[in-house]
Parts: C-alpha cells; structure tokens; sequence
C-alpha cells in the first residue's frame, strides 16, 4: 500500500481546464511579463559590451574534463576582453562563470524558471544575474549579445540553442558569428548524421556544415575567436 501511495504522488495531476475565455485573458497578461523580460534583458545586456555564450549540460553527470575545460576557456576569453554568458544555473554554466569571475570579466547569467532546476551559480555578477520565464525571451538575449557560441556537451537545452543559432545564420537573419562545438568525441555522432543524413539527402545545402567549427582545447576556441574577428574591426571590453 505504501509503495502504491508513493507511485500516486508522483504521478503527474492531469492539467486544469481552462476556458477560452480564461486563455484569452491570461495571454493578454502575460504581455507584460514578456515585454518586462525584453525590456530587463536589452537594458542590462547592451551595457555590458561583447560577450561569448557558453553553453552545455546542467547535471552533475558531466565528466570534470569538460568542466575544466569550460573554466578555462572562459578565463582565457575574460582576459582577452570578453564577457561570458552562460545559463546561469550549475554545471558547465557555473563552471564557465566561474572561468569568467577568474578572467576578471564580465560574468552573466540569464536564468530560466524551471519546476525542476534551476538556481543561480554563486558566481554570476551580482548586477549581471536575469531571471526569465520564456524560453524564447532568454534565447533572444543569448543570440544578440553574443559574439560567439561555444557548445559544451549538454542535452535538449543545449541542443536547442546551438540549432537556434545556426538556423538563424544559414536563413540570414543574423549575420554568421563563431559557433565552436568543443570536443570531437562527444560531437562525432551529430556530425555524422548532420553529413550522412541532412547533407547528403539534400536537406541543407553543401555549405551549411561549415556554420559549425569543432574544437579539442581551450587554445583552438579562443583561437577560432580571435581569428574571425581580427579583420573585422571589433572592439572587446578593454
């Protein structure tokens, strides 16, 4: 009986109905808070000045080597002149965060309210920690305050920011920006398919696969970087 009691509490509650008339007048709400999270994320992101998006998973499951590796690539961009942005809760992103605070640079986190995860890692700027209720607002800010992606290893989250930003660059709504995947052995597999499957069924067009750089160290990210925008210009924190 106690087990059975067990599995009936977390069963998932079916949802509430809702009538139209109750969905057409919370969306009508929700205008504000979207508008709100536009309105926080453009003020407090344009101050800041270039940054690099670190991406990768949340869970505890991620080998240390990819940690380290977060780390060090943030501070090694930190200390070139960049801001780092990550997702703002653990693992990779607290990793790169803290990268970030070692670089003595601009440490950002666009956290996201989860009914599962997540807080805020202890080492986001305490000025620079924005909290999101839409996916889609915190995705806006990641692509138009950044400079580069660099996609650690990491689940559907992370899945669904590196292909946000590659189809916005292969359909030209943004301009083309670095987008690093880092470390071969986990990447292989999308690689393959990506060019077995979507490249040779004509699915994306010959040139597409070339939106995506892979990377096996911090040097060869930083690198990849700095060797896109040195003709074009750019001016970093410093």
């Amino acid at each position: 009986m106690e087990e059975n009691k067990e599995n009936k509490d977390n069963t998932k509650k079916p949802l509430k109905y809702r009538s139209w008339n109750d969905i057409r007048i919370n969306d009508s709400w929700a205008l504000f808070k979207i508008m709100s999270e536009f309105v926080q994320g453009y003020e407090s992101l344009s101050r800041i000045g270039p940054c690099i998006s670190i991406f990768g998973s949340a869970r505890d499951t991620t080998e240390q080597r990819y940690l380290d590796a977060a780390t060090e690539i943030a501070r090694q961009l930190t200390s070139k002149g960049f801001g780092i942005i990550t997702g703002g809760g653990p693992g990779i992103m607290e990793a790169a965060n803290k990268g970030a605070q070692l670089g003595k640079g601009p440490s950002v986190g666009l956290n996201i309210d989860l009914p599962f995860e997540q807080s805020s890692n202890p080492f986001i700027d305490h000025d620079k920690n924005l909290d999101f209720d839409y996916f889609f607002a915190r995705k806006v800010m990641f692509v138009k305050y950044s400079q580069a992606f660099v996609v650690m290893p990491g689940g559907f989250g992370t899945l669904d920011e590196l292909f946000e930003a590659i189809t916005l660059v292969q359909t030209k709504k943004i301009d083309q920006f670095p987008i690093i995947l880092y470390g071969s052995d986990f990447w292989e597999g999308l690689k393959q398919w990506i060019e077995n499957t979507l490249k040779a069924t004509g699915k994306i067009s010959p040139n597409d696969t070339d939106l995506m750089h892979v990377a096996n160290s911090e040097e060869e990210v930083v690198g990849i970087i700095e060797e896109f925008y040195k003709t074009k210009g750019f001016t970093t924190n410093f």
